[in-house]
């Protein structure tokens, strides 16, 4: 099993704005303000948190295949 990766660049679907953020190894993160234009991201449907919907990796259950917030 490869490593976990912990960061993620979020980028805003309203603005375009990216942002390199920690991700949480113990709870998911349903909301994102966006630094650059103040949206509130959300996760999209079927997502379990911002970082599935609009970062570059996905966040560490899901990386490591394991149920996340009820979601796969």
């Amino acid at each position: 099993m490869s490593a976990v990766i912990l960061e993620s660049v979020i980028t805003c679907p309203a603005c375009g704005a990216c942002a390199a953020e920690q991700m949480p190894t113990d709870a998911c993160q349903w909301f994102y303000e966006c630094a650059a234009c103040k949206t509130l991201l959300k996760p999209k449907a079927g997502d379990c948190c911002v970082f599935c919907s609009f970062g570059t990796v996905k966040c560490p259950p899901v990386q490591q295949e394991k149920i996340c917030c009820g979601t796969r």
